[in-house]
């Protein structure tokens, strides 16, 4: 599998008056095309910091940085925002959906700030709700949905641009167990499907759902683990 991200003794000093805080300290990391990836750690591990620096949210302080084999590490904000809207799916906790908008467009909202077309953007975005599982709820409003079904609209916009990555924050930190479970069997298709999943969170229960878990501790790579394929009740074979 090719290399999609790769970070190279990436640094991320914040200045806190007098004082330097390294949110991170040297990280570095490859992450390849199709691969599903967790990353957890304590408060203050910087895991959210990397989320951000992988986003391209934020620069480090240090370091080098390619995506798809192109340094990001010193691009402006513009060229940073062209990443992100081609590049990156993001789904985040609060599921961020315009309220007086319908899930349609809600997910062409990517596709907007590209340029595409109407046309092009009303199939790319009635295909993204297909792939979701939710073409019933094209015309529902936010406050007509659950809330497994608003972060599926979130993952379909995330979804429309057709991007390299999917990083995702606390998928399924505003939802029951059983509506999170579905969310991260969600997941678990779309990496089927090839896309390369990023998870970002402190649930040791859905990291697990990943096939790889990066644990950070104090802005530094602590454990770099392949997890033993899961199989589900709906796999499995019965014998009888």
């Amino acid at each position: 599998m090719s290399t999609i991200i790769r970070l190279r003794d990436i640094k991320k000093i914040y200045q806190m008056g007098d004082t330097e805080v390294g949110a991170l300290r040297g990280v570095s990391i490859d992450i390849r095309k199709n691969e599903y990836l967790a990353i957890m750690g304590p408060s203050g591990s910087g895991k959210s910091t990397l989320m951000n620096v992988i986003g391209c949210l934020d620069t480090p302080t240090s370091g080098l940085y390619e995506f798809n084999g192109v340094n990001v590490s010193d691009m402006n904000d513009n060229e940073l925002a062209k990443i992100r809207n081609k590049e990156i799916g993001f789904v985040f906790q609060t599921f961020n959906l315009l309220a007086r908008s319908d899930s349609l467009h809600n997910v062409e909202l990517p596709l907007i700030y590209g340029g595409v077309s109407s046309a092009k953007r009303k199939e790319q975005a009635e295909d993204a709700m297909m792939k979701v599982g939710l073409a019933d709820r094209m015309h529902h409003k936010p406050n007509e949905l659950s809330g497994g079904q608003r972060q599926r609209v979130a993952i379909a916009r995330a979804l429309v641009t057709r991007p390299s990555i999917i990083l995702a924050d606390e998928p399924t930190g505003n939802l029951d167990t059983k509506t999170g479970d579905e969310i991260m069997d969600l997941f678990e298709d779309l990496h089927a499907d090839g896309n390369t999943i990023i998870v970002v969170t402190h649930e040791e229960y859905i990291a697990e759902h990943a096939h790889r878990i990066i644990r950070l501790r104090d802005g530094l790579v602590e454990h770099d683990e392949i997890v033993k394929k899961r199989i589900s009740p709906k796999d499995a074979e019965v014998t009888v």
